[in-house]
């Protein structure tokens, strides 16, 4: 994943702590890069998967290797907003409101079925997730840094579900899919599970500083202009679509090339390249994509739309270039 040559200590330690996940995760190595490199381009995550995959206990292992805080929010139609920022409760002694933090206040936060709950509440998680602040009886409280938000949520099952709205979904850096295991990996699970290692087992091999300071190395890395520009062209093209009502907005260009910088930073490249790029267009951007109703009546998958965007990459490549 990364090349050590000339590497930097924060890179060092994303390693290990990526070396680490792998071995409570079987099989899912290009889901832990994607996820790693959207913690470097500080994005937030939507993991959207069946039951039984991994989802939660691939999160725990991150949170467990970095060192950081960690906190788990189910969520449920009746979970309230203070139920996820804290609310103020008066205190006697003093005689005025302290506040009490709520879950949200961790470095890292499961929230998981998070199209359960109400609009309302996931407005509160909304501020959250882009002021990097909550707002309780007027006062604003910063979050700790780093502040990742790693949401998931059941497409099976939609009784009782708050889709969640373009708003909210356009917060999100990037939305993966873990899927099934192989027939090999299942049988290696399996074979594997008295002796696996649990998340809570794993030892930090990582610290929530080495986190910042690849932040900051990746800012650093190179995107060329026609890369930029091809970016963008890329971008404005899903909004050319007759089957697409409200395409990516501008904060999926800005997305894409953050997400660009890290994970050549996670190959160990000072530069971005049309490579990095291609195989981040699916995860980036399917999810920001709002059909028209006739196209999701049609069954038009707004992953198929972008990957048939991606088929036509070198006329893209040359559209932007100019």
């Amino acid at each position: 994943m990364i090349d050590v040559e000339h590497t930097s200590e924060a890179r060092e330690h994303v390693q290990q702590a990526y070396e680490n996940v792998l071995r409570v995760i079987l099989g899912k190595d290009r889901v832990v890069q994607l996820l790693f490199a959207a913690m470097l381009a500080d994005g937030h995550v939507l993991i959207e998967d069946v039951p039984g995959v991994g989802k939660t206990t691939l999160v725990r292992a991150i949170a467990q290797s970095f060192g950081c805080t960690f906190k788990r929010i189910q969520f449920t139609p009746d979970l309230l907003p203070t139920d996820v920022t804290g609310v103020s409760v008066y205190d006697q002694e003093s005689g005025r409101f302290l506040f009490r933090p709520g879950p949200i206040m961790a470095n890292i936060v499961l929230a998981d079925e998070i199209n359960r709950t109400s609009p309302k509440t996931q407005a509160a998680l909304l501020e959250a997730m882009e002021e990097r602040a909550v707002t309780v009886d007027g006062e604003r409280h910063p979050l700790p840094d780093p502040f990742l938000v790693m949401a998931t949520q059941n497409p099976i099952e939609y009784e009782g579900t708050f889709p969640l709205p373009e708003a909210q979904l356009d917060r999100f850096l990037i939305k993966v899919h873990l899927g099934y295991l192989s027939r090999e990996e299942e049988i290696r699970l399996l074979r594997e599970w008295q002796d696996r290692v649990s998340p809570e087992a794993l030892q930090p091999v990582a610290t929530a500083q080495h986190l910042r300071s690849a932040r900051s190395e990746v800012q650093q890395v190179y995107v060329e202009e026609s890369l930029q520009r091809a970016i963008v062209a890329f971008v404005q093209s899903t909004r050319e679509l007759s089957v697409v009502a409200l395409g990516a907005s501008p904060r999926a260009s800005l997305g894409w090339m953050r997400l660009a910088q890290a994970s050549a930073y996670l190959a160990g490249r000072s530069y971005v390249t049309p490579e990095d790029l291609q195989p981040l267009a699916v995860p980036i951007l399917a999810h920001r994509l709002v059909l028209t109703p006739q196209a999701r009546m049609d069954g038009v998958k707004a992953e198929s739309l972008v990957e048939e965007l991606v088929a036509k990459w070198p006329s893209a490549m040359r559209r932007g270039a100019r």
